[in-house]
This record gives C-alpha cells, structure tokens and sequence, in this order.
C-alpha cells in the first residue's frame, strides 16, 4: 500500500504520524528540567556567572606524560627480549587512537605509532560536527531504508558518548535551517522531529520553528528577502584535532605505547607468512627497529591501501578518496552560537556555515582526489564554497575573496569491500577487512562514530589473535584526558588563580579541561598590571607561550607544525598569523627539545610549505 502511494502523500502521512508524536514529544519536553547553557549556576530564578565552589576545585596531583623516548624504549620490544604487544596499531588518526585507547583500556598490550603526528590527516580536517547525518536520515524517511536508518541511530547514539566523555572539546550547537517557502517548513518541521525521535532518549535540546522576526534576531546576517522563518536543531561539534590529542594521551595513559613521527616501513612475518610485528623507523632521528606483536590493525586513513600492498602487492585497492574544502572566515559572518545548514546548495551538496573557535568554517565540497599527505585546496571549490554562503547572507555582507583567513582540504577515504559480490560499489559507513597474512584494515567512517568502530576493530582482533583482554571494552563511560574534572565555570578559577585574561582562561579550560591547571603552572609571566599570565603567541588569538612549552613536555609536540596546526589550532585559523608566529614558537620549541640553529631553519621552511597548504600566499611564504 505505502509503494503506491505518491512522494507527497507519503510525505503528508509521515507529516502527520510525527505531529502527533511530536507534539506529545514536546509536551514531555517541557516539563523536563533543562540544563543551562554553559553550566551557569542559578538561584532564585536569576543566573550567576561564578565558580561552584563544591566543583570546580584544583586537582592535587596530574599524571606526567612519559616522554617521547621513553615511549620509543618502550616500542623496541624485539631488543629488549619483551613479550610482544598483543596489537600494533599503525595510524593514529581518531580510528587508530580510539582503537588504542578500547585495546588499552581492556587489559591488552598496545602500541601505536604514526608516520607524521596526531590528527595530522583527515583527523583534523573534519567539519567540527559530531552528527548523526541529515543526508542519511533524509534517504532512511523517504526512501524507507532501514540500513540508512541504522546508521542514523548508531551515529546519534555515539554522539551522546562523545560529548559525555570529552565534554571540554565537545558540546550542543544548535543549527539553522532557513526557509523560503511556505510548503518547506512541514517537510523540514518533519525532519527535525524525526531526527529528535531517532535520538530517543539520548537527544540533545528539542528542535524548534522560529518566526521571520525571530530568526532574524538570531542569525541578523541572514538574508530577509522571501525569508518564512527557520527551522532549528541541535547536533554536537568539537575541536577535532585536540579530541585526537586527548584520545592518543588517553591511551598513553592506560598504558600503550604511543609515538607519533614513527613510520611503519616493513611488515614481518613468519614462516607461514602470517604479520607477526612491523619494522619501524623514527622520521626525526634515523632510528630504526622492529616491533614484535601478536597482531597488526592498519587505521592509516587515506593511506589504507599502501598498508595493504606491504602486507601483499596483490591485494587490491580498496580506496576511493574524496576531497572535502573548507574555509575559515571571520566571526562577524555568523552568531558566536548558531550554525547554517544549507541542503540543497545548486549542485545538491550539502553545505554547513558554523562557528568554530571563534572564527566561522563553511564547508565541505566533495570532490575525486589523488591521495597526498597535506592535499591544497582548489581554487574553484573555495569559490564555489563563497558563492553558497552568499546566496544565504544579506546584502550588507559583501562575501569576498580576501576574507577568507585560512582554506584546506581533507582527504575522506570513502571505501570499497574487496569481498563484495561487486567491488566497485561503496561501503556506507566503515569496513573491517581481515587479509589472510592476518593484516586487519579499519577503514571509511567518521568522527562521531570512531569509538564504536574502535570497538568493533577490537573484538575482531580478540577473535582472530586469540588474545586475553581482563576486561570488556568499557569506552562508553571512560573519561578523555582533562574531563575529569572540568567543568564549564572552571575559568573562573584560572582567571583567578593565575590572573589571565577571560578569553584565554576560557580557551585553556575548553581545550585542557582540568589539564588547564598543568599549563598555568608553567611560567609564562606578562609583566603587566593584568593580565599578569599568559603571553600570546598572536595578538588576536588567545593561544600562549606556556602551551608551546606543554604540548612539547606533555603532548609529544615535534614540530613547529604540530603545535601551531594540532596543539594549538593557528594555522587552521589564520595562516597569516600562524606564518607571524612561527619565530616565536620555534624559539620557545628550540629551548625546550634544544635545536640547533640548523634545525630550527629546518623548522621555518617545513612550516612555511605546510602554511601554503592551509592558504598562505607562496609570496609570503617566500619570505620565511
């Protein structure tokens, strides 16, 4: 009966079924207690900006991170006569990492290494959401695809996880859907609910209908013209490469051995050819040695399928990558806490206008692309990505070119199953591939869905290495480093402890969560009236010279492109100004790991070609 009927009869049908769940949704809603924004407190009704006392106290003692060669020591089990680890993990993207962090956390024995850093891929180059897929869930309605429907309900779920256990670089942003025309707000009013329902009882904050006038006063750069009103929900978004940080050191913390710039060169094997470890080489110094495990998991990201060819030059290709742009503008094209969501752009993409850090992001174009580790964003796609976002701004924000403060591209490494009756359709979500070396491939998903892949990987390794964990995976509820203690007035506190500057004591707790506390006991003094802590590394940004010194004592930070792109967010903020501060920063650098002034040359030009990559003018690059 529901095959015959017309797409708008099944569209007024479902309208309907939802109204009334929805309403009775809403009712419930109501009467549910809300939880303030930002974790203000409250009394008499009237909301205070001011610590909890009874929460928001200093930690007496912080775990001290190994450091880097400790951790490679560690690694160099075949020399010392160790035991093998039970799992070699190569990629420490979010796959690798939270795969390391569920095997770690079970009792097994993990090491995991990356060729350059953490999150230096894909990792970092995400649209900053923690989604369960508009896309999806508009193919699972319409289309009645239970499958779509599933990974709509898995996403939603694990996106109640992640914003759980990483609640300082995690939290809600609701997200605006204009409309135009009268017959668009049932259809997306539909939508919204549904997206509330599927979340069940793991939803974030109600979606919502906002009159002309009312979604005007929240989004005033919108363009008035035909406008009807606007649709808006909620979804999740974080800081992707410090969330990568804090799962790699989480799992350092549990006890792998974790070491970021070690590349994966040879795979060994035994005499029945099955991979019984991998010969690893350290980028920085030359060093070389092999790692003995009882099993390898290959989360290399876009890089999966060179992995494969070492393991065995016939195994075929499994990825086909895709380049995703975004680019960076300034926070005056959107409010500081409302996102845009166009779904129907004039070639049909999707394309998201959120702000991120302060600044605002616009993306993400999708496009065939050759596999490189630092891929440039085209032009044409930045401006197509420009032209979008006009066609939704008003006439008084002039979209220019010159706006635009930092652009790149993200490799997402879309993935085919080899064992597939027809190889060359797509995996809709994620695929684990064992090969018959005993290699195991984790490839394609997507951020908010990265701990159930990692526990999935995981069970698959237990099974087919025979491993002993003491445990099961316990990643829904443990905590990433800096939750534990954070809360959302815990600013208050560093301002008053330390005497820094608002914007950079609510950076510090944002980005460290508890782990702030570490970072202000660093020395940093301004010798100023106030602020009396925390000299920035850019004047516009509230990034200082005591996280520099941090991410190279606690965050194994090599590089100069490691703290101003991954550490720190600079570069993916403003290559200018990430160009302006790289003296600074490989000064502190060279203090702490002792470079040499050949080394710190090295250091400025790396960078400077990195910068170009994140759109830096090859002009100014030139002048490094």
């Amino acid at each position: 009966m529901w095959r015959n009927l017309s797409r708008s009869k099944k569209l007024l049908s479902t309208a309907a079924a939802t109204a009334t769940v929805g309403s009775a949704v809403y009712l419930y809603d109501q009467q549910q207690p809300k939880n303030r924004p930002f974790g203000l407190l409250t009394r008499n009704g009237i909301v205070y900006a001011e610590a909890d006392p009874t929460k928001d106290v200093k930690p007496e003692k912080f775990w001290e991170a190994p450091t880097r060669s400790e951790m490679i020591k560690k690694l160099k089990n075949d020399e010392s006569g160790e035991a093998p680890f039970d799992l070699l993990i190569v990629g420490a993207g979010a796959t690798g990492a939270g795969t390391a962090v569920d095997a770690a956390t079970r009792g097994l024995k993990v090491a995991l290494v990356e060729r350059d850093d953490f999150a230096s891929g894909t990792s970092s180059r995400s649209t900053k959401l923690v989604h369960g897929g508009v896309r999806y869930l508009q193919k699972a309605i319409m289309e009645l695809d239970y499958e779509q429907y599933k990974l709509v309900v898995e996403a939603l779920h694990e996106r109640k996880i992640f914003l759980d256990i990483a609640p300082h670089l995690s939290g809600q942003l609701p997200i605006m859907l204009p409309v135009y025309k009268w017959w668009q707000v049932p259809y997306y009013w539909v939508g919204c609910k549904m997206y509330d329902l599927f979340a069940g009882r793991e939803a974030l904050e109600s979606s919502y209908f906002l009159t002309r006038s009312k979604a005007l006063d929240a989004f005033p750069m919108l363009k008035n013209d035909a406008l009807v009103g606007a649709l808006v929900y909620y979804d999740g978004h974080h800081n992707d490469a410090r969330m990568n940080v804090a799962l790699a050191m989480t799992a350092a913390y549990h006890g792998a051995a974790v070491a970021n710039h070690c590349e994966v060169t040879d795979l060994i094997k035994n005499d029945d050819g099955i991979i019984t470890g991998a010969k690893v080489k350290d980028v920085l110094t030359g060093d070389e040695w092999t790692v003995k495990a009882k099993g390898v998991i290959n989360a290399t990201g876009p890089f999966t399928d060179g992995l494969r060819k070492m393991d065995d030059e016939k195994n075929t290709e499994i990825v086909a990558p895709s380049a995703g742009v975004h680019i960076i503008l300034p926070n005056y094209y959107s409010p500081r806490n409302m996102g845009l969501l166009d779904p129907a752009t004039s070639d049909g993409r999707v394309i998201f206008f959120l702000p991120w850090e302060g600044s605002t992001i616009a993306g993400t174009t999708d496009s065939p692309t050759e596999v490189t580790q630092n891929p440039m964003p085209k032009e044409d796609e930045v401006k197509w990505i420009l032209d979008e976002v006009s066609h939704y701004l008003s006439k008084d924000v002039k979209v220019r070119r010159g706006d635009v403060l930092a652009a790149w591209s993200g490799i997402r490494p879309l993935v085919r199953d080899p064992h597939a009756k027809n190889t060359e359709s797509l995996v809709r979500n994620h695929m684990i591939n064992v090969s018959e070396n005993k290699l195991i491939t984790i490839a394609g998903g997507k951020w908010t869905t990265y701990r159930a892949m990692a526990q999935e990987t995981v069970d698959r390794a237990i099974e087919v290495f025979d491993l002993k964990p003491t445990g099961p995976c316990r990643t829904e509820t443990v905590m990433l480093m800096g939750s534990k203690g954070f809360t959302n007035t815990m600013f208050i506190r560093l301002v008053q402890e330390f005497g820094m500057d608002t914007e950079v004591a609510v950076h510090l707790a944002n980005s460290y969560g508890d782990r702030a506390w570490v970072v202000g006991s660093i020395d940093d003094p301004t010798n100023k009236l106030f602020p009396v802590y925390g000299n920035r590394i850019s004047p516009n940004y509230p990034y200082i010279e005591s996280e520099v010194r941090y991410a190279v004592r606690e965050e194994f930070a090599c590089t100069a492109v490691d703290v101003l792109a991954r550490r720190t967010r600079l570069a993916f903020l403003n290559a200018e100004a990430a160009f302006e501060a790289l003296p600074r920063v490989i000064d502190i650098m060279a203090e702490e790991l002792k470079w040499d002034k050949g080394r710190q040359e090295q250091e400025k030009q790396k960078a400077a070609k990195f910068l170009i990559t994140m759109g830096l003018p090859e002009t100014k690059a030139a002048l490094a």
